[in-house]
């Protein structure tokens, strides 16, 4: 999708209002966790899946989606049988100072304090804690995917573990 285009869904808002129509593109629970997903660095159906919880044909139809609106693109990584990869494309990346923003709402108020953060990151060009929001706390520079470096805490981690285990054990 362009910059001046519109959403792919045809039962899209008819609206000038910025808000409505990028809700028609990231509008709902399943296709923000996939998009958490990719910025995590998973890129197979399988492992979207597995971290989303979401049913084979939910998981299909968001990313259909997605690519469709120019969020995502798919890659072949096999060919017999043919496999692909969901990789985020310009827009898709742009998409980045959202997910900070709901990861910053989402740790400030939607959760116990007790809990601890779940996503650490470190802002590659100061090396310092970025903090929770879009600019870093400490050298004020906007952040950017790609000079962040993610650390899931360790409950993050089990609570992931546990869900590509549970995952797993229904697959058998």
């Amino acid at each position: 999708m362009s910059q001046n285009a519109s959403p792919s869904s045809s039962a899209g808002p008819n609206t000038l209002c910025p808000i409505a129509l990028a809700q028609e593109v990231v509008g709902d629970r399943w296709t923000v966790l996939v998009l958490r997903e990719l910025f995590l660095g998973n890129h197979r159906f399988e492992d979207i899946q597995t971290q989303t919880q979401a049913t084979p044909q939910m998981m299909a139809s968001r990313l259909k989606k997605l690519e469709s609106d120019g969020m995502i693109e798919r890659r072949p990584y096999n060919q017999r049988p043919l496999r692909y990869e969901y990789h985020l494309t310009e827009m898709g990346i742009a998409f980045y100072p959202v997910f900070l923003a709901l990861r910053a709402w989402g740790e400030t108020w939607c959760k116990p304090r007790k809990q601890g953060v779940a996503i650490h990151y470190t802002h590659i060009p100061c090396g310092k804690n970025p903090g929770l929001g879009t600019v870093c706390q400490e050298c004020g520079v906007v952040l950017r995917r790609e000079e962040l470096s993610a650390t899931l805490s360790k409950s993050f981690v089990a609570e992931r573990q546990k869900r590509k285990e549970a995952f797993k054990g229904n697959q058998v």
